[in-house]
């Protein structure tokens, strides 16, 4: 009999392992969408870049590009999203640069040519590593750092911005949590109860005392624009919202002119 027993509870505990980790796995695989070839740099759109590497201070080896703009004063932390590496960002790099700014982009760790694997908090560490670059090897003025993050950039910005609390935010296409965001995406799992990554941005961004720029879009297919909008509610100010139009990965560029005044605006504003 009590080999039975052992036997059953055995077996459920290899059932219960097996789901946990076939849980974990499948977490990561919606959160995480990196790819490793960098197909094109900063030269594709004639703009001279310093490939950069450096190193977060758990010695983990992180990859990124410097673009400098001539007489410019501030520079922009990007915070890219959870898919490709810092090669699909050359739209928004050569923005930020017709802007006047300085762009550091570049890849957490397992994107692009950054090593290690992506986690929570190892994205955090590395946004935290980037930073620590600016400031200490491009002797950058902490007050003029602008820190920007689209869709999951926006929790890893969010992030960085409360623990700094210098400088300027720009949050863009962002979620409140994962949590939230898995409940509409999976509403039959109980992910409040299983989820192992968080990205708690609605909690955190009350936080960040700096002037935060808000901008999601009303049709956005992957986010709901009611994201951008609780996290703009919970912000203090001073705080700005922009609802753009067109989808998650376009919204940009359909809004062109606008989308470009409206930051150079929120920049010229609040950087003194």
């Amino acid at each position: 009999m009590w080999a039975k027993v052992v036997k059953y509870v055995v077996g459920a505990l290899i059932i219960v392992c097996f789901l946990h980790l076939y849980f974990r796995y499948f977490e990561w695989k919606n959160i995480y969408y990196p790819t490793r070839e960098i197909s094109m740099t900063p030269e594709s759109i004639d703009l001279s870049f310093e490939d950069v590497f450096f190193e977060t201070d758990k010695h983990i080896k992180l990859n990124g590009w410097y673009v400098s703009c001539k007489n410019a004063t501030s520079t922009v932390l990007f915070c890219h999203g959870n898919a490709g590496n810092i090669s699909d960002r050359l739209d928004s790099i050569d923005i930020f640069h017709n802007l006047g700014l300085n762009v550091f982009v570049f890849d957490y760790r397992g994107y692009g040519r950054s090593k290690g694997f992506s986690t929570e908090k190892g994205t955090y560490l590395d946004a935290m590593a980037a930073y620590n670059w600016l400031i200490l090897k491009k002797k950058q003025d902490e007050n003029k750092v602008i820190i920007f993050g689209r869709s999951l950039g926006g929790a890893i910005a969010i992030d960085l911005a409360a623990k700094i609390n210098k400088g300027l935010l720009i949050s863009e296409s962002a979620f409140t949590s994962i949590i939230d965001i898995g409940k509409e995406f999976y509403p039959f799992l109980p992910i409040k109860y299983c989820a192992s990554t968080k990205y708690d941005s609605i909690q955190k961004i009350k936080n960040v005392k700096i002037p935060k720029l808000i901008i999601h879009s009303e049709n956005d297919e992957i986010i709901p624009f009611h994201h951008g909008e609780k996290l703009f509610k919970a912000a203090l100010s001073p705080k700005q919202f922009y609802k753009m139009h067109g989808g998650h990965n376009d919204g940009f560029i359909v809004m062109d002119k606008e989308y470009k005044d409206t930051i150079r605006n929120f920049i010229k504003k609040n950087l003194k």
